[in-house]
Parts: C-alpha cells; structure tokens; sequence
C-alpha cells in the first residue's frame, strides 16, 4: 500500500482517509473527485505532511479512471451519489454509482492492483428484520441510493469470483467528524445539529425523533477502511464498520445542545421521503474478529471532537449567523 488512488478523495471520508494515509503510513497517494462535495479545503484543512495529486474528474471518464490507475497497488472507491442528491437526481445516482463503480473495477483489474477497498453502506440494510444486524442479513432497498450502492457490491464481487479481483467491502453507518462541512446541504445529521446549536437555533428533527442509528466517528472509519485494505483474509469479504451502539435522533440532539451548552430547542418536522429506516444498529464483530477493528470512539467523545472542530472553523473563516443546512 504505497501507491494510492482515492477516488472521492476530496470529500468528507475521503480527505480524513488521504491524511491518515499519507501521515500515519507514508502513502503517496492521487485523488480524483468531481468536486461536487468534494473540495480541494477539505484537504488544507487536514495538514497533511506531504503534497499529493489531486485531479479534479469523474469516475464516468474511462480513459482517465485508466490513466490514474496505471501503477498504483491500491485503489479506495468512495466516489458516490450521496443519499440525498441520489433522491434529487436518480440517474445521476445510477451512472455515478453503478457505472462509475463498473469503471472503477474494471481498470483495476486490467491495472492488476493488489486491492480495491469498495465504499458501501448499512442504507442497504432498510429496516431489518433483527438488530443488531450482520453483514449476511437480508438486504432491503428503500431508496436509489442503497439499490445502487448495492449494485456496486454486486460488481465488486463479481469482479473477484471471474477475475479474482482482490476486492473488499466495508459498509460505513452515519460517519461523522472532522470536514463534515455545515454548509454542504448534503452534510450529515450531525454536522446540522452541531451547526444549529452553535448557533442557538433550532434543532430540526424530522419525525419524532424516536429512530436511531448507530452514528460512528470518522476516525474509526478510517482506521477500519486502511485494515481492509492490509489484511489478507479479507479479500471478497464485507465488513459492517460501526459501532455497535444504537442512539435515537432525541438522544443525539440532547447531547449536542449539552455539550455545546447551546440555548437551542428541539423542533418536529414531518419525515422526508429518505427517514425511512426506523432502527439501525450494525453488529461489528466479524470486523473485529478478522480485520482487527474494535471502535475507539464513544459518542462523546467523538462529538467533543467534532463541536471543537466546528468551532474551530466558524473562528478561522469568521462565520455569523446560521449557516444553510
């Protein structure tokens, strides 16, 4: 793992995993993002130790996704159609998703890289019919997004039993932290708590707030995506990257507003087409068991981190008012 590509790589998880690979493992490492989340800030921000390329692109751009490829022993696809964009624009969602990801696999296996770590998602589980759930439990699409993220896996696999691809799965469930940006309107729950409460403002949760998830600090996603990639039983395996925990909606705004010590209260707006899925929580112990993952980040902890980031950045750009979120 010395010659990288990530693509999405100038995204939320994207630039949290380029700064541990290239700090914490010595990686050189070329991104390729869209920009569409992505932006080229999120890498400033990370105080990386050394330059890497960066190459604004999609991963729709065969000739470029084989261009980039060329030499390197390991490829991170994280480039996605997030879940709120994927209900705006479907067939976005499909080509970037399904296509891009096909893209992605193939020039891999014509590259003949050692490893590709594939980017998925718990949204695949819908509302499972047991909790906590495991990574061989029935899967149910509730949207465009988890059918195609799906689809990927689909491919991916593919990929390995024709060609023996060396591929790998994770699934990540409600990342948060450190660039998960209050000004992106695809941003995160709680990145627009945190915003909000830092503002005294409303909280706004949709629905009543009864539905959990199993929120995971992006530290431990990251950690968990780089032991994918080195770990050699891992090959056409999936991997649930979670915590564990389940934590409602109300319960994750009251300890926003009290580690913030933020005047905010606690609205009710209708459900959105995509809060659909009333419980999760991933069970995590084929990770731990094969891949070495064990969670190091509380709830707490992890949000600790995250308000004193956002404070951070509200005081570096000399933020007022309620950002859009």
């Amino acid at each position: 793992m010395k010659h990288v590509l990530v693509t999405g790589g100038a995204g939320f998880i994207g630039s949290n995993l380029v700064r541990m690979l290239v700090n914490d493992y010595g990686c050189e490492v070329t991104i390729l993002d869209n920009m569409f989340t992505g932006c080229p800030e999120n890498l400033r921000q990370q105080e990386i130790a050394t330059g890497v390329q960066l190459v604004t692109g999609s991963v729709l751009d065969q000739p470029l996704i084989r261009r980039l490829i060329q030499g390197k022993d390991t490829v991170f696809h994280l480039a996605a159609v997030n879940i709120i964009a994927s209900m705006e624009n479907a067939r976005a969602d499909l080509e970037t998703n399904i296509i891009g990801t096909y893209n992605v696999l193939e020039a891999a296996h014509q590259a003949g890289v050692a490893r590709v770590v594939y980017a998925s998602t718990a949204s695949v589980y819908g509302n499972p019919e047991y909790l906590p759930v495991c990574e061989d439990d029935k899967v149910r699409f509730l949207n465009f997004y988890a059918a195609s993220k799906y689809a990927g896996e689909c491919y991916a696999q593919a990929f390995y039993e024709q060609y023996d691809l060396p591929v790998t799965v994770v699934r990540y469930s409600n990342v948060y932290g450190y660039n998960q940006r209050p000004e992106n309107p695809y941003a995160g729950v709680v990145a627009r708590f945190i915003n909000w409460a830092l503002h005294d403002a409303p909280l706004k949760i949709h629905g009543d707030g009864s539905q959990t998830r199993d929120f995971t600090f992006i530290a431990d996603a990251c950690r968990a995506t780089v032991l994918a990639a080195l770990c050699p039983q891992a090959v056409g395996q999936v991997y649930n990257i979670a915590t564990g925990t389940e934590t409602t909606i109300n319960e994750l705004a009251r300890q926003i507003i009290e580690l913030t010590s933020s005047k905010s209260k606690v609205v009710y707006e209708d459900r959105r087409p995509i809060d659909n899925v009333h419980r999760r929580v991933l069970n995590v112990e084929k990770a731990k068991k094969e891949l070495g993952f064990f969670p190091e980040w509380t709830l707490t902890r992890g949000l600790q981190e995250t308000i004193a980031w956002a404070r951070s950045l509200a005081n570096d750009k000399g933020i007022s008012g309620v950002l859009p979120a």
